[in-house]
């Protein structure tokens, strides 16, 4: 057993990464995995001086899911509030991005699909095993996939238990970008300095917008955008940003 924590945190440039490390069972998820993430989700969203936050996985490879001894013995691995792996409940209201290497798959694509980008390595193999263990993909798998992906595609990954590359869920559009083999992290933290470059507000509203308005009537999705995107458009943010594009100059963002 290590005597590392469960999961480690790293600051680069307004990006918290947070790397899940239990390498000597394949990044399993335990309560302790839960817990960690969701500190440092509660981290992320709370400090002012991150915009960005990036979910990664040690040792060449991203989770192999709930931890099922653990599971046997009992033992709680859901966090209170932000449920199964800290994340699958509810994320953190800045964007997330995963970055993939090696496998993704049950629980670990779960908290992949609870990310809002995807970086995977060429390779990586993502999927829902659940029913080979007479288990089922209860962590937002069966709930967020129908709604990325064409019903058949969903139906055989949760029916099978068989897994897909990466490139095939890039062409699925499940996977943002590809890199080589080793390169998903870079590739998340290059993803990440473009978003930064943006207005952090603005960031935090987009996301939420995408993800509230699946159940908006036609009646009322123009009332509830504009609650979240008035204070937005009132923000200092938003002059500055108007300014920098009249002057020519990059904003200088203060989020608020």
């Amino acid at each position: 057993m290590s005597d590392q924590p469960a999961v480690l945190t790293e600051r680069r440039d307004g990006v918290l990464v947070i790397t899940i490390n239990r390498p000597e069972v394949r990044n399993a998820i335990n309560g302790a995995v839960s817990e960690g993430v969701g500190a440092a989700l509660d981290e992320l969203d709370a400090d002012d001086g991150l915009q960005i936050g990036i979910v990664t996985g040690s040792s060449g490879y991203f989770c192999a899911g709930m931890d099922l001894g653990a599971f046997v013995k009992g033992e709680s691995i859901y966090h209170p509030e932000r449920g199964f792996g800290g994340i699958t409940r509810r994320a953190s209201a800045k964007p997330l991005i995963a970055a993939v290497e090696g496998f993704a798959v049950a629980g670990g694509f779960e908290i992949v699909l609870s990310c809002d980008l995807v970086v995977a390595a060429k390779g990586a193999k993502l999927g829902i095993p659940e029913a080979k263990r007479s288990l089922v993909a209860a962590g937002g798998g069966l709930l967020r996939l129908p709604r990325r992906m064409p019903y058949h595609v969903v139906m055989e990954l949760a029916l099978t238990g068989d897994p897909l590359p990466a490139q095939r869920f890039h062409e699925l559009g499940i996977v943002n970008r590809v890199t080589e083999v080793g390169g998903a992290l870079d590739g998340a933290l290059e993803l990440a300095a473009t978003l930064r470059k943006n207005g952090p507000l603005a960031l935090v509203a987009s996301k939420r917008i995408l993800q509230e308005q699946f159940d908006w009537s036609t009646e009322e999705m123009w009332d509830k955008q504009a609650e979240i995107t008035g204070p937005i458009f009132a923000s200092a943010d938003a002059k500055e940003g108007s300014s920098a594009f009249k002057e020519k100059r990059e904003p200088v963002w203060q989020g608020r």
